[in-house]
């Protein structure tokens, strides 16, 4: 990866409903302009996605999206109203900022849940894209949420059940994403933070499948937790109110978008099934599976197939 580099501009964007979207901006005023797609929901854009970048050549923006890491209000906060966190909103701010910045056209590269929401953004502005680079591909589909929250306890019978457990008895069968999610909004802390120990658990199990996994120490900070969680469950129990299966079917929108798809074969919390189906709907897309690592860029062939598709793509006009 490369050396670490700072930024050299900053600001909040006011993204109406009271929401503060914080962004910045990194790299070579000017170069390529990309935008970095986080993870989670949640997750925030932490200074590492920087250096998948050669700051000599990129104009690099990074966005904490709605209601997390450095933009307000927190989500973790005991009273926050969410409501007006949904795919569409964070799809008017990155527009809304592109515009704010005077940026005609950008890669984009994201991860996780960022791959569904680049997917959904490109699709719905593809003039608006130059290039695309997405690793541990997903869809958020409501069979995806299914498979994490429910089937992979095929996988992990005991830490399932423990998962499972956490929700009351008679909810056990129905939407788990939103069982917690209510769990997760209860007056009272301690069913607060008991909720999101046990989400945050889960999520550290169901992705341990590759050798060189170690647990993710992000979930030691309780506020943390709390935020990731809320945002998760309230994303994976409305399946990202996106119509089932609509984002392979308009993967013809992107056509002419050059792009890489990275997914580990080990990734058995997204299956290769979803970044194969988007490659084959997408007719520019190339997909690079990775044979022995699993989900994130923790694996170093991942991540130098990240590198190598940016360097590419920045030689593209």
């Amino acid at each position: 990866m490369y050396e670490p580099f700072e930024a050299y501009d900053h600001g909040m964007l006011d993204a109406g409903d009271g929401n503060q979207v914080y962004w910045e901006v990194c790299g070579n005023p000017d170069g390529k302009p990309a935008l970095v797609i986080h993870g989670g929901p949640g997750s925030g854009a932490g200074a590492f996605w920087r250096r998948f970048f050669d700051p000599s050549k990129y104009k690099v923006v990074l966005v904490d999206q709605r209601n997390c890491g450095r933009s307000t209000p927190d989500a973790a906060e005991p009273d926050v109203d969410l409501s007006t966190n949904t795919t569409a909103h964070l799809i008017a701010d990155f527009e809304q900022l592109r515009e704010q910045l005077g940026i005609p056209s950008w890669l984009i590269l994201g991860a996780s849940w960022g791959a569904t929401l680049g997917f959904a953004y490109a699709e719905q502005h593809p003039e608006a894209i130059s290039e695309i680079v997405l690793f541990s591909v997903t869809n958020t589909t409501r069979r995806e949420v299914e498979w994490l929250t429910r089937e992979m306890g095929r996988i992990f019978p005991e830490e399932w059940e423990r998962f499972r457990d956490v929700v009351p008895e008679g909810e056990r069968d129905g939407n788990l994403a939103l069982a917690y999610s209510r769990l997760l909004h209860d007056p009272d802390p301690a069913v607060r933070e008991h909720a999101a120990k046990s989400w945050c658990a889960w999520e550290d199990t169901h992705v341990r499948t590759h050798a060189d996994w170690q647990p993710d120490p992000r979930y030691n900070d309780p506020v943390l937790r709390l935020r990731f969680a809320r945002l998760v469950t309230r994303y994976w129990g409305h399946a990202a109110w996106l119509e089932e299966g609509s984002l392979v079917r308009d993967a013809g929108k992107l056509a002419g978008i050059p792009g890489v798809l990275i997914h580990g074969r080990l990734d058995i919390s997204s299956p290769v099934e979803v970044a194969w189906r988007m490659a084959q709907a997408w007719p520019d897309a190339e997909l690079q599976l990775v044979e022995q690592e699993g989900h994130g860029a923790g694996g170093a062939r991942t991540e130098e197939l990240i590198i190598e598709a940016l360097d590419r793509f920045a030689l593209r006009s």
